[in-house]
Parts: structure tokens; C-alpha cells; sequence
């Protein structure tokens, strides 16, 4: 310990009658996230704005039930190959970063680096700004004076706008990031409360609409006209409905980015992974089954928040708050689950010496990355401020932080293949199934998404893919650094 630090603990203890032991040594992450907790994380963060928000979309863009449904199913299988895959990895490195780590150790520090920077600036921070964007549509629910301009202001031919929707998003953003700051284990805790709440209201809005006199099984039966669309207008459709499904189930590989804090990983990362993969799937398809019971097809299509509307209809008047309080609980629930998981590739990337070195640092009683989660926050808002301007920004995040995630998922899938040939000697608590296939088809639809939101969404994916060529100059200026 160096002077200065003796000198704060000396002073700050002599106040509190010497209250806290004198730390030896840095403090590090602690392992205080059992089963449930991570349970929790995974079906938390996963289960949050998709399932109130993604059914009717994939409606519209698909044009038939059919193929709502088989969407559903793609995007199921496509997740639990991921989680398949992430399993081997997770367990053979249980530390914090998820797949910055895997990264690092299968094609050398250059690709961990870049997969942290894409976080950073595109990733988790855009996935955080959409779920946080996606909080305040929800409320906008109930006070619709949230999708007002609270601040609109020219100069020149510029115009400076905020509206309430971004307002409330940063807010959200701030309570949670407060929230784990506080401790892992306050979050975590924190986490497998609202989750179970909110899947408590999940299955009660379910089971009401099953029992209910307002759903209808013809509405499985109608033919829905299917639109005439080209080659191209056919793909595009099909990769917006995806990327909807897909989004739905993004998250469930937060679980290895905080595989340092998790109790007994080489056991537990790998089953929470494939049975909350599994448990996802099956709340999403019987959810969506119950919707498309309650209301016709093109109901559904023409919503913009189906969820609140059948819960009006089958519950009257109240159906749409308690709805809309659900999916608030669901949503907050999914925004303190990921803030929490981004925090650990800031902390892992800064104790690697390739950011800032305050962002490693671990608050001494709490254990938590302050500093990590407070950067975090400061560049979401920002991307919220960015790209939250309009009624259309939870879609233009949504493929924002999409295009750079999978991109990613997909060369973390091959990591798998590299670190067999490389590293056979290694030991691995647990092996994915049908290796290599699993992987291989992982990664190439994952990559042929990314090609498809590239296609949809031209100037974000650029504006992504600029972001992330930034971060070349920055690793060789750390590299330098390190060499000297």
C-alpha cells in the first residue's frame, strides 16, 4: 500500500474507530452470485422489452402467423446454439468479460480488444440505451406527456431536441447504475426480485387469457393475405422479424460476463445457460400463442402495445396499467441485469491495461466497478441523446447495437473450434454438443444477420463500423504504452 493510500485509510479509520480491517492487498471481485442469482441475470435480462414489444413487429413483417411462429422457433434454436457454445467457454474461463476473454485467449489480445471497444461503443452500451428508450415508451403509457419535446431550441440551422422518452431513459439508467454500484450483490439480489414479479405477471396475463371468454381459436384459423414483395423486400421482412426474435432472446450470454462474481462456474454457468435458453423459449411461445388467442391477426399488426391492448381486453379498464406495470418491472429488471454484466468488460479490458486504469479499480467495501459502471452510464445516456430523438429510435438502437453484437457472437462461436486445435491439452468442465456443427452454424447465420442489418439499417451500420475502426489507434496507443 503507498503512502497516499495509508494516509486516507488512517484518516478515514480513525474517524470510524478503525471499522474496516487494513486491506493487504487490492480488492477484487467477489463470488457472491449463486444459482438463483444467476438464474435470475439470465432470464432477468433476457426476458425484459422483447415480449411486449417484438409480437407485434414481427406481424407486420412477416405477414403471416406461420411464419411469426417460425421465427420464434429459428431464433429459439439459433439462441440455444449460441448458449451451447458459450457454455464450453464459459466454463473453461469463469472470469469477468465473457467474451472478451474467450476472445483474447483464442486469436490474441487485438480481438479481445476490439470486442470490448465494440461494448463499449456500440454493443452493451447501445443495447442498454434501447432497453433504457424502451423503459420510457412503456411509461409513456401512462403519462403521455413523455412523448413531448421538454427542450427544443435552434441555433443557426441546428436543432437541439429532447424529449421526455430520452429524459426518462437516462433517469432509469442512473437508478440502476446507482443500484450496482452499491454492490453485486445488491443487484443481484435486486434482480431475482423483479424477475420474480414480473414472471409472476407473465404467466398470471396468460393463464387469465386462456380462461377468459374474449380469446377466440379461430383467430388461428383466418388467412392472412400474404403481401406480394420482390426477392429483396422478402429478405429484408425476414431479417427485420428476426432481428425483433432476436432481440427478444439477446442477453442470455451476459451470464459469462460476470462469471468472475458466479459461485462454483464450472457447474453452474453451463446449466443456467442451457436451461434458461430453454425456459426462455417456451415463455415466449406460449405467450405469443395466448396473444394470437386474445386477438385477430391483423389486430395484432396494427398495435403498438399489443401487449397492453389484449390485457385491456381481458381485463377492462385496469388490464392496460397492470400491464403496463409489468412490463415496466420486466423492463427495469432487464436494464439492471445488462448494466450490471457491461460494468465487468470495462473492469476486465482496464485490468488488462488497454483503458484507463481507474476504471479496474474495485470500491473497498462493496467490491463493485464504480467507476466502470459510471463510465458505463455516461456513454448510454449519450448514445440516448444520439439516437433517441424520435419515436423510431427504439428500432434505430435496436439494429444499432444489434450489427456490431452478433457480428461478435459470431467469431466468439469459432473461438470454440480454435482453442480445441490449439489448446487440446486444456481442461473443459464441460463440451458442446455436436461439435463442430453447432459453432459453425451458429456463426454463419449470425454473420449473414449482420449482413442483413447492414442492408436495412445502411448509415447506423456505418456509423458502427467508423466507431469501431476508432478503436484501431486506441490499442496500439495502449500497446505502446505497455511496450514502454
Amino acid at each position: 500500500m503507498n503512502r497516499t493510500r495509508l494516509r486516507h485509510w488512517l484518516t478515514r479509520n480513525l474517524e470510524t474507530g478503525f471499522a474496516q480491517p487494513l486491506p493487504a492487498t487490492e480488492p477484487a471481485l467477489a463470488r457472491e452470485l449463486g444459482t438463483v442469482s444467476s438464474i435470475a441475470i439470465l432470464a432477468g435480462t433476457v426476458i425484459g422489452t422483447g415480449i411486449f414489444l417484438v409480437p407485434s413487429t414481427m406481424a407486420r413483417e412477416t405477414g403471416s402467423l406461420s411464419l411469426v411462429f417460425a421465427v420464434w422457433i429459428f431464433g429459439a434454436l439459433l439462441s440455444m446454439a449460441g448458449a451451447l457454445t458459450y457454455a464450453e467457454l464459459g466454463s473453461t474461463f469463469p472470469e469477468a468479460g465473457g467474451e472478451y476473454v474467450f476472445l483474447k485467449k483464442a486469436y490474441g489480445p487485438l480481438w479481445g480488444f476490439l470486442f470490448g471497444w465494440q461494448q463499449i461503443v456500440i454493443g452493451k452500451t447501445g443495447s442498454i440505451s434501447a432497453i433504457a428508450i424502451a423503459f420510457s415508451i412503456f411509461l409513456s403509457y401512462l403519462v403521455p406527456q413523455l412523448n413531448l419535446n421538454w427542450i427544443d431550441y435552434s441555433i443557426g440551422r441546428h436543432q437541439f431536441i429532447i424529449n421526455g422518452l430520452q429524459v426518462t431513459a437516462i433517469i432509469s439508467l442512473f437508478m440502476v447504475t446507482y443500484i450496482n454500484c452499491s454492490g453485486v450483490a445488491t443487484g443481484g439480489n435486486l434482480q431475482s426480485v423483479l424477475t420474480i414479479i414480473k414472471m409472476s405477471a407473465i404467466f398470471i396475463l396468460v393463464a387469465i387469457i386462456f380462461a377468459s371468454d374474449q380469446g377466440n381459436w379461430g383467430y388461428f384459423s383466418e388467412a392472412t393475405p400474404i403481401q406480394k414483395k420482390g426477392v429483396v423486400e422478402w429478405i429484408s421482412s425476414l431479417g427485420a422479424a428476426l432481428a425483433a426474435a432476436l432481440w427478444a432472446f439477446d442477453g442470455w450470454n451476459n451470464l459469462t460476463m460476470v462469471g468472475g462474481e458466479i459461485k462454483d462456474p464450472h457447474k453452474t454457468i453451463p446449466r443456467v445457460l442451457i436451461y434458461g435458453v430453454v425456459a426462455v423459449a417456451s415463455i415466449y411461445i406460449i405467450t405469443n400463442i395466448s396473444f394470437f388467442f386474445a386477438s385477430p391477426f391483423s389486430a395484432v399488426q396494427e398495435s403498438q402495445h399489443i401487449a397492453q391492448d389484449i390485457a385491456t381486453k381481458v381485463f377492462g379498464i385496469n388490464g392496460g396499467l397492470f400491464l403496463s406495470i409489468a412490463a415496466l418491472v420486466s423492463t427495469f429488471a432487464s436494464l439492471n441485469g445488462s448494466t450490471l454484466s457491461g460494468a465487468r468488460v470495462f473492469y476486465a479490458m482496464s485490468k488488462d491495461g488497454f483503458l484507463p486504469v481507474a476504471l479496474a479499480k474495485i470500491q473497498y467495501t462493496r467490491r463493485t466497478p464504480t467507476n466502470a459502471l459510471i463510465t458505463q452510464f455516461f456513454l448510454a445516456s449519450s448514445l440516448i441523446l444520439i439516437f433517441g430523438r424520435d419515436q423510431q429510435a427504439f428500432e434505430r438502437v435496436l439494429d444499432y447495437a444489434l450489427f456490431g453484437t452478433w457480428g461478435f457472437y459470431s467469431i466468439t462461436a469459432i473461438a470454440v473450434i480454435v482453442l480445441r486445435y490449439r489448446h487440446p491439452e486444456m481442461e473443459r468442465p464441460y463440451n458442446t454438443p455436436g461439435y463442430p456443427w453447432v459453432p459453425l452454424l451458429f456463426s454463419l447465420v449470425g454473420l449473414l444477420f449482420c449482413i442483413s442489418i447492414a442492408f436495412r439499417r445502411p448509415s447506423e451500420t456505418v456509423f458502427g463500423l467508423f466507431l469501431l475502426g476508432m478503436g484501431l489507434p486506441i490499442y496500439l496507443f495502449y500497446r505502446y504504452r505497455k511496450a514502454n
